[in-house]
């Protein structure tokens, strides 16, 4: 191994270990908020795509955890903020932690996935720009990557809370 290779590797290493730390952070900062709203949640941590990715989970399927997600996941977006504030207060580091709650996240991102391929399919036939309604970060990195797997390209306009997505020709 060449030195260059030596030092991203140490520093591919020193990534993984900086999220697992911001992971294990948001864990012991989210089983404290568990303990303290008496609700029961198991918690699983796990790093993707560059970033700590942390999931409270329940096996009793219980619809408790349902009061931590809110509607439209509003209640799930404020919670990832102040766990990503938990982090950069003990670490001094921005995070990009993702907060999962009852798999509300992932059934979020299949849908969007799913949308975001349907509007590219118009797009192809049309030959026509397409705007999608606004949507929070999340879910516009979403479907920007779906488009871009489907071949066409996107962009993200207006100002938040009113940011969308258009999906333009190819």
């Amino acid at each position: 191994m060449t030195e260059g290779t030596t030092s991203a590797a140490a520093e591919g290493g020193d990534t993984l270990t900086r999220l697992e730390q911001e992971g294990e952070i948001a864990a012991d900062y989210l089983e404290g908020l568990l303990d303290i709203a008496d609700l029961d949640g198991d918690i699983d941590m796990d790093v993707e795509a560059d970033r700590a990715s942390v999931s409270i989970i329940s096996d009793s399927g219980s619809r408790d955890l349902q009061k931590l997600v809110g509607r439209d996941g509003e209640v799930l977006e404020a919670l990832q903020e102040l766990t990503r504030l938990a982090v950069h207060r003990e670490t001094g580091d921005r995070s990009r932690l993702m907060l999962d709650i009852a798999g509300f996240r992932a059934k979020k991102r299949t849908e969007l996935a799913e949308l975001g391929a349907k509007a590219a399919e118009q797009v192809k036939a049309t030959k026509e720009p397409m705007k999608l309604d606004p949507m929070t970060p999340f879910e516009r990195k979403v479907v920007h990557d779906a488009v871009a797997a489907a071949g066409l390209r996107s962009e993200s306009e207006g100002e938040e809370p009113q940011r969308f997505v258009v999906v333009l020709p190819a």
